[in-house]
């Protein structure tokens, strides 16, 4: 699939696209050669600020900025995901495969804040998702012989935890009655009835709910939604006004970390939090979004942490052959014999979805595959 002569060629029409618009050949990696194309040759608007080296910035919010006026930015965009995928994944992942082409990777335990897993050497846990080119990575993770693929991926994990802990009214009625959170946001926050959403709507509403989590400001939600800040602010304003556990939630939880210093996960794990009442605002306002963040993010790494020290337990006592071979964030991936499929998928439902017992049910997506990419 990942051949020299294919992705050269790639590589190679692609450029050429961006030489004819820039009307001379340049070097794409050269910021600097790239700032000349775009903003004397092209007499596109620079932006105000500068790039390492004190260049004109030719980082990605800039080209993306500059991909409605101009296709060449557009085009930079595309050459740089595609030289990502090649130099990060299609070249270097088959040089790290043993005799049998499996892939191994090194799992860390204590080395994020969150407390989640880290994998190094090759990490596993960036393997691409989110663009279709990217996907057609994950196509080369195969399962062998005779067995397939299995995922389990919590479902809104951190959102289910914001209702755990906030208590909200609203958040738990969606969750208990399996209500989309995302529409029902919507319909809360803009105004929008569920029966006559579209797909942007609901994406917006999704953009506000998670950005709530990570304690996004509005220029945070403004800058990643494309809209006026001030239209922003309205938004997170609605938010909390309709939301008023989430409200009352972080407000508590940012006095408490005041005073102590630190904040808890729901099983104790204690992360400290030095700059609260820093003088400097970014550090102040960092401090507070990893305040509001830590209980839900963290909580969830110790959550799947369980449920893979369970399911372990289960699958040892039963004398499965299912192995488990990878785990990213909220997912759990299984290689499983066809003939345990069924009492695997059962098995690992149960398992993650009966870790702990929370206001709101927990809930486990699962799918089944040849590849990664199928899942």
């Amino acid at each position: 699939m990942f051949s020299t002569a294919s992705r050269n060629a790639s590589g190679w029409r692609l450029s050429e696209k961006i030489f004819t618009l820039a009307g001379r050949r340049f070097n794409i990696n050269s910021p600097k050669q790239l700032g000349e194309i775009l903003f004397k040759d092209l007499g596109l608007p620079a932006p105000a600020g500068r790039g390492k080296g004190k260049a004109v910035s030719t980082a990605v919010d800039v080209l993306e900025r500059l991909s409605e006026q101009h296709e060449l930015p557009r085009l930079v965009l595309e050459f740089r995901h595609l030289s990502k995928l090649r130099g990060t994944y299609i070249d270097a992942l088959p040089l790290l495969a043993d005799k049998d082409s499996r892939v191994h990777t090194t799992f860390q335990a204590a080395a994020t804040a969150t407390g989640r897993l880290s994998s190094i050497n090759p990490n596993l846990q960036n393997i691409p998702i989110r663009t279709e080119l990217g996907r057609e990575i994950r196509r080369a993770f195969i399962s062998a012989p005779g067995t397939r693929l299995l995922s389990a991926d919590y479902s809104q994990i951190e959102l289910r935890l914001l209702a755990h802990y906030s208590k909200d009214p609203l958040l738990l009625h969606a969750y208990r009655n399996n209500i989309d959170i995302h529409t029902l946001t919507a319909s809360e926050v803009f105004g929008v009835p569920a029966e006559t959403m579209d797909k942007e709507t609901r994406g917006r509403a999704k953009a506000v709910n998670f950005g709530i989590v990570y304690g996004i400001s509005a220029f945070g939600l403004a800058t990643q939604l494309g809209i006026p800040m001030g239209e922003a602010k309205a938004y997170i304003d609605r938010y909390f006004a309709r939301y008023v556990g989430v409200k009352t939630f972080i407000e508590t939880l940012l006095e408490e970390t005041r005073k102590t210093g630190s904040v808890r996960t729901l099983f104790g794990r204690v992360r400290p939090i030095p700059d609260m009442d820093s003088r400097n605002p970014n550090q102040r306002g960092f401090a507070e979004r990893t305040a509001v963040n830590t209980p839900l993010q963290g909580t969830a790494a110790d959550l799947i942490k369980l449920a893979m020290i369970s399911i372990d337990k289960k699958l040892t006592e039963r004398s499965l052959a299912t192995r488990m071979v990878l785990q990213v964030h909220d997912e759990l991936l299984f290689e499983v014999p066809a003939n345990e499929a069924d009492e695997v998928a059962k098995l690992v439902r149960e398992e993650m979805e009966g870790v702990v017992k929370l206001d709101v049910p927990l809930v486990a997506d699962l799918a089944i595959g040849e590849n990664w990419r199928e899942l």
